[in-house]
């Protein structure tokens, strides 16, 4: 098994296959942010063997992220591996820019089981300013819909909640899951931007989200969380379509019950998103190492896990890369 000093099981993989994204959100990355050259970034049968050697070690589900992945030009041939490997749950993130109907249901039928959809805002208008891009919110709702035609399960909608920017809309998100029959979840503003420019002072907690949505309807808890979820998530007293989930590294840490290892898209172990530590596996996978290797190398790197982010206190320090690098 892969664990840490701190005994936490790690069974969950998020593997970033590119940094690059067609979006500049301002959370996230400044316009004038590079790219890594491609060359420097992993090979399909690379990220197939880290998924093997992971699993070989007691990994059970994958989320394939970026960037974002639908950039990564092999990344149904990816899907396509992974699935076959017998992973319990295969998930990915994507911006929602375009998901069409037949790739939709190839990535189904290859083993993909969930996608989840990030949004920030229902304005057009805000959409611009907040993404930087062509992409409108109502592409973004369409892939929504699309990925369900295709026959995923009720995708999940990611909303990172800023205070003084789009706070103002979280009622109308849960309006939506209401809707849609949607499964939206608000994450707190996280210091993960490449401008390096967050503050508290920018965090909306999750607590205060919460309230603000059942000033408009009364939420009852949803019975059926994992230890290690990330999210606290909420169902609709009245019981309407959807499910609310709550999302607080900041003002609620749960990193007690982690049990995720990030892998960058050039080869590079990140234990925690806030690791200022990363244990490069490139030289492993490209010198003819053994399985036995790779996988020792994953253990070492796992038994490293710092027991928490340490946001909020004094020696806080935000790491020199940003969420688009790292991968979510």
């Amino acid at each position: 098994m892969l664990l840490d000093t701190h005994g936490r099981h790690i069974t969950d993989l998020r593997l970033s296959v590119t940094d690059r994204c067609n979006f500049r959100c301002t959370y996230c990355l400044d316009p004038g942010v590079r790219f890594l050259p491609r060359q420097e970034l992993l090979h399909l049968d690379e990220y197939v063997r880290i998924i093997a050697a992971c699993m070989s070690r007691g990994v059970r589900t994958l989320r394939i992220t970026g960037g974002e992945p639908t950039l990564y030009p092999e990344l149904d041939e990816l899907i396509l591996e992974a699935g076959a490997m017998g992973l319990d749950d295969m998930a990915m993130t994507t911006n929602g820019w375009a998901v069409d109907g037949e790739r939709a249901r190839r990535w189904l039928d290859s083993g993909l089981r969930r996608l989840t959809f990030s949004l920030d805002t229902l304005r057009e208008d805000r959409m611009k300013e907040i993404t930087r891009s062509r992409t409108s919110v109502k592409q973004v709702l369409r892939s929504i819909e699309v990925a369900r035609e295709a026959g995923f399960p009720r995708p999940k909608l990611n909303m990172v909640v800023m205070r003084d920017v789009n706070e103002d809309e979280v009622v109308d998100f849960a309006q939506l899951a209401r809707d849609r029959d949607l499964d939206v979840r608000f994450i707190e503003f996280m210091p993960l931007g490449s401008a390096r420019d967050w503050t508290s002072k920018d965090v909306h907690t999750a607590r205060e989200t919460r309230a603000a949505i059942e000033s408009r309807w009364s939420l009852r808890p949803f019975d059926g969380d994992h230890a290690h979820s990330t999210s606290v998530n909420w169902t609709f007293a009245d019981g309407a379509d959807g499910k609310l989930g709550f999302i607080a590294p900041v003002s609620q840490p749960f990193c007690g019950a982690c049990n995720r290892l990030r892998i960058t898209a050039e080869g590079r172990i990140r234990p925690c998103l806030f690791s200022h530590d990363e244990w490069d596996l490139k030289p492993i996978l490209r010198r003819g190492s053994s399985n036995v290797e790779l996988e020792r190398f994953l253990i070492d790197a796992a038994w490293n896990k710092q027991s928490g982010h340490a946001i909020g206190e004094e020696t806080f320090e935000q790491p020199e890369r940003s969420m688009s690098a790292i991968g979510g």
